[in-house]
């Protein structure tokens, strides 16, 4: 199969993440591009951030007219997080490449257990301090900088089980706060964005732009629980596959 098919399909099934589950973009871009596509660690983590800057910003245009969006708390997570992504942005460079991938595999793998652990309380009751949120937020941002991923995967639960929203109204949310730390991390790699390979990136994104729009659909014709579980066991599955790889 050719590199420009790969990337096609591989852009496809992140977009169809990123709309219908608010995040897995990232957690599935960024192996697609080592495994697939012959990239790099480094070059992946920085393609990725490209990827998914352009793809959350469309899903999250389409979830704003879907009212699913909370902006308030949507900005204040995000904000917490710009600068720390843009510092880790800028020390991502520095790391080993099985460093990079191994960390990436266990934070994949914690945020997936987390989301298939029975939900303490029914979320969206009460709301949560605003030093929690900022503290959860600076968090994902480093997190987004040094993996380069838009942090959805980690986004989702933390604004269910801290910001205290219910799963649709987190899926919309999380994508603001994707595509401003993804966006922050970006500029810290400026410099090593201008070597990527465009003939593979440009197509991966535009098909992930795409398959954004089938995904939102899908998020209206499936329950939260449904998307939770699926979200989960995808996380898990590539967590694995990736840590084996670290490992042998």
């Amino acid at each position: 199969m050719s590199v420009l098919i790969l990337a096609l399909v591989a852009g496809a099934v992140t977009g169809l993440a990123l709309g219908a589950l608010g995040g897995g973009g990232s957690v599935l871009t960024v192996p697609a591009l080592i495994y697939l596509l012959g990239f790099t660690p480094s070059a992946a983590t920085t393609a990725s951030l490209v990827i998914v800057t352009v793809t959350s910003a469309t899903a999250l245009s389409a979830h704003a007219r879907e009212g699913t969006v909370h902006w308030r708390a949507g900005a204040l997570f995000a904000a917490a997080g710009l600068i720390p992504a843009a510092l880790g942005g800028a020390v991502s460079g520095q790391l080993p490449a099985a460093v990079l991938t191994g960390a990436f595999s266990l934070i994949a793998g914690l945020a997936a257990v987390r989301m298939l652990r029975p939900a303490a309380g029914e979320p969206g009751v009460a709301p949560a301090r605003t030093d929690r949120i900022t503290g959860t937020g600076a968090g994902l941002g480093a997190v987004t900088g040094v993996l380069g991923v838009g942090g959805g995967f980690l986004a989702v639960p933390a604004l269910v089980n801290v910001v205290g929203l219910r799963m649709r109204a987190a899926v919309g949310t999380s994508l603001l706060v994707i595509t401003a730390n993804s966006l922050a991390a970006l500029l810290a790699r400026a410099g090593t964005a201008q070597s990527l390979d465009w003939a593979v990136v440009a197509p991966f994104a535009g098909a992930a732009v795409l398959g954004a729009w089938d995904g939102k659909r899908l998020a209206a014709r499936v329950s939260g629980g449904t998307l939770q579980r699926i979200f989960a066991w995808a996380l898990l599955a590539v967590a694995a596959l990736m840590l084996l790889d670290v490992v042998l």
